[in-house]
């Protein structure tokens, strides 16, 4: 029996990969802020908002096993494109609550409660290495979850881990940024926007087929790398 883990389970990347898993016939363990649509006997599942931190054990306690073959900390939140200095302290402090403790809180109950986790795939983005105009907090972390996944890798030598950037995959997230976003101002957003509604942003079930198939290869990687899908 395989048991996969998932963080933001119910919709866009993790809902493809929670339904890839299924099909594959895996045991899928998610937690995102509601139920999936998939309804299946081996997605086992709980609700919580990430950026409640303080409830994260519990929620943890409740569901998961003491073995888990892949852990994919996946729910992650954009904010608004805007100049970093145009964004709130508050709006700030929601991302990296969501992004970056949120997941350490994660990894830090699975070290304490010794499960055993053969891999671990901390969901990053080009945006970590990038810099661009506008990404401001949710780049800054990204950049975080790269160290992270380094600093971990020496604290967990039982497991191999990596911080993955999966690519162009056509969720709301997308939505937004090819809607909505002033890209006079914000030059990089052009880039997504000729990939829009192309194979260049494959749909959610596309790219969690490919991306579940790159996860093998991170595996040949050492522990703690920065891995981008367009280079495995």
């Amino acid at each position: 029996m395989t048991n996969i883990f998932i963080t933001g389970h119910s919709s866009g990347l993790g809902l493809g990969l929670s339904r890839y898993y299924l099909q594959q016939g895996k045991q899928v363990y998610g937690l995102s802020r509601s139920n999936s649509p998939i309804q299946h006997p081996d997605l086992h599942q709980s609700i919580h908002d990430l950026a409640q931190l303080d409830q994260i054990d519990v929620s943890l306690q409740q569901l998961l096993p003491d073995s888990l073959d892949l852990v994919i900390l996946n729910a992650g939140i954009l904010g608004k494109i805007n100049d970093l200095a145009d964004t709130s302290l508050q709006e700030a402090r929601t991302i990296m609550d969501v992004n970056v403790w949120a997941n350490k809180l994660i990894i830090d109950w699975l070290i304490r409660h010794q499960v055993r986790v053969k891999q671990l795939i901390i969901i990053s983005s080009g945006a970590s290495i990038n810099g661009n105009r506008g990404w401001g907090v949710y780049s800054i972390s990204k950049a975080s979850v790269n160290m992270m996944a380094q600093l971990y890798a020496d604290e967990m030598p039982d497991t191999h881990i990596t911080a993955y950037a999966p690519g162009l995959v056509h969720t709301k997230m997308q939505d937004y940024l090819c809607r909505d976003v002033d890209t006079r101002k914000f030059t990089s957003i052009g880039f997504l926007v000729k990939a829009y509604n192309t194979e260049a942003m494959p749909d959610i079930d596309s790219a969690a087929e490919r991306i579940a198939n790159s996860f093998v290869r991170c595996l040949t990687l050492k522990s703690g790398s920065f891995a981008d899908i367009h280079q495995l």
